[in-house]
C-alpha cells in the first residue's frame, strides 16, 4: 500500500533561494501549459495530450535558461499534475483547472533522486535538507513532494510503498454509524455525542484583528507581506487544530468498530443556507469522511455512506413511522404511532446504521417490519427535498 508521511524541513538560505526558482518555474509552467491547452481546444477542439505538455520543455529551455535552474523532474510532473486536473474537470470531480498564484501554497514534486536517511532527505540540487522525522516510515521512497505554506513553513510530504497488499475487507464485528451536527460534531449509534469545538469560532476575533491590520498596509510593500504572514499563521493554526481533532476522532471510531455509517451529505449544497455556512465549512464534515474512508481501507474494516436522500431524522427507529416535517429547532419527540420519545440525534444514528447494514447484505431496497424505509424515487419526500430541509436534519 502507498503510505505518504509529511516532515517538517528547514532548508539553508540557499536552499530556500533555489526552492523559491523552483516553485516559480513550475508555476509559471503549469499556467503555460494550461493556457496553452486550452487555446489549442478552443481552436481544434482537442486539448493537448501528457507527452505533448512534456514536450514543449526542450524548446522553452532553450528561450528561457532560467527554466534549467530547478530539478528537471519537477517540470515534467507538471504535465501529470495538469491531466489529472483535467481528468477530475471531465469526470465532474472538480471545476475547470484555475491559474497557479504565488501569495497561495506552492509545491514541487520529485519522482527520482531522493532519499530520507535518519534526519536528512536528500533532493537533486538541493542536496542534504534537515528534515525532522516524527516517525520512521516503511517501505520504498517513490516520492517527495516540497511544499510552502503561505505562512512561510516548509513540508515534505514522503510517498512509501510498504509492499503490503491492501486488506480484505471483512464485516465480521461492531457496527456503528455517524450522524453529523453543528452541536455536537459526530452523534454515534451507541449512544455516544462528541463536542464540536468549533476551531474558526474560537480564533476569529483574533483573524479578524490581524485581517483589519493587513486592510490598513499598503499594497505592495514590506509591511503589508508581513501582515499577511501574520493572517496566514491564524489560518494555519485553526487548520491544525481542526485536523488533529479529525485525525483522533477518525482513529478512534475506526479502530474500536469493524463497519462504520455516514451519511452523505452534499456540503456543497448546505452551505448556501446563509445561517448556518460559516458553522458547516468549519466543521469539516468532508475531510473527516475521507480520514474515516482511507483509515478503515487500511485496516480491512467496511465504509459505508448512505444516501443523502435518506430520512434518518424524521423516521422512528423503533416502529419506523415517518413523520411529515421535523424542524430544526425539535431536538427530540416522540412518535405518533409508538410513542416511543426519541432524541433527534440519536435516532438519526440508529436509523443511518440500519440503513446501512441493509445495504452491507445486499439490498438498499430492502424492507423492515413490513414497510418500505426509504422513499422510492419521485415521491413527494424527494420532490420536497432543498436546501433548507437538508440542514434540518442536523
Amino acid at each position: 500500500m502507498l503510505k505518504a508521511y509529511k516532515y517538517t524541513i528547514y532548508p539553508t538560505r540557499e536552499q530556500a533561494i533555489l526552492l523559491a526558482k523552483s516553485f516559480g518555474c513550475v508555476r509559471w509552467f503549469y499556467n503555460y501549459a494550461l493556457n496553452l491547452t486550452s487555446e489549442t481546444y478552443k481552436a481544434t477542439g482537442k486539448g493537448l495530450s501528457r507527452n505533448d505538455i512534456i514536450n514543449l520543455l526542450p524548446s522553452l529551455k532553450k528561450e528561457d535558461e532560467w527554466l534549467t535552474e530547478p530539478p528537471s523532474q519537477c517540470l515534467q510532473q507538471v504535465a501529470l499534475d495538469l491531466s489529472s486536473a483535467f481528468l477530475n474537470f471531465f469526470e465532474k470531480r472538480a471545476k475547470y483547472p484555475n491559474f497557479k498564484k504565488k501569495g497561495q501554497k506552492q509545491s514541487i514534486r520529485i519522482p527520482q533522486g531522493i532519499k530520507l536517511n535518519g534526519d536528512e532527505l536528500t533532493l537533486p540540487k538541493l542536496g542534504k535538507v534537515y528534515c525532522k522525522v516524527s516517525r520512521l516510515p516503511e517501505g520504498k521512497l517513490k516520492s517527495v513532494t516540497v511544499s510552502l505554506t503561505p505562512s512561510g513553513e516548509y513540508y515534505a510530504a514522503c510517498l512509501y510503498d510498504d509492499g503490503y497488499d491492501q486488506p480484505a475487507s471483512t464485516s465480521e464485528g461492531k457496527a456503528i454509524s455517524v450522524d453529523m451536527g453543528i452541536n455536537h460534531y459526530a452523534i454515534t449509534s451507541d449512544g455516544t455525542k462528541h463536542s464540536n469545538l468549533k476551531y474558526y469560532r474560537k480564533y476569529e476575533v483574533k483573524l479578524a484583528k490581524k485581517q483589519k491590520q493587513l486592510s490598513r498596509k499598503q499594497k505592495g510593500s514590506s509591511n503589508r507581506n508581513k501582515a499577511r504572514i501574520k493572517v496566514a499563521k491564524v489560518h494555519s493554526k485553526i487548520t491544525r487544530c481542526r485536523e488533529d481533532f479529525l485525525h483522533k476522532l477518525s482513529r478512534k471510531l475506526v479502530d474500536e468498530n469493524q463497519v462504520i455509517v455516514i451519511e452523505n451529505l452534499a456540503v456543497k449544497n448546505m452551505v448556501k443556507n446563509h445561517k448556518l455556512a460559516k458553522s458547516i465549512s468549519d466543521a469539516g464534515w468532508g475531510q473527516f469522511c475521507t480520514m474515516l474512508k482511507y483509515k478503515a481501507e487500511w485496516e480491512g474494516k467496511v465504509y459505508i455512506e448512505v444516501d443523502r436522500f435518506f430520512p434518518s431524522s424524521k423516521t422512528c427507529s423503533h416502529c419506523l413511522h415517518q413523520v411529515d416535517h421535523l424542524s430544526l429547532d425539535i431536538r427530540s419527540w416522540q412518535c405518533p404511532k409508538c410513542h416511543t420519545i426519541h432524541d433527534r440525534d440519536i435516532n438519526a444514528a440508529l436509523n443511518i446504521r440500519d440503513e446501512g447494514l441493509r445495504i452491507l447484505a445486499g439490498g438498499h431496497l430492502a424492507t423492515a417490519s413490513g414497510e418500505r424505509v426509504r422513499p422510492s424515487k419521485g415521491t413527494a419526500f424527494t420532490r420536497r427535498f432543498s436546501v433548507k430541509e437538508e440542514s434540518s436534519r442536523l
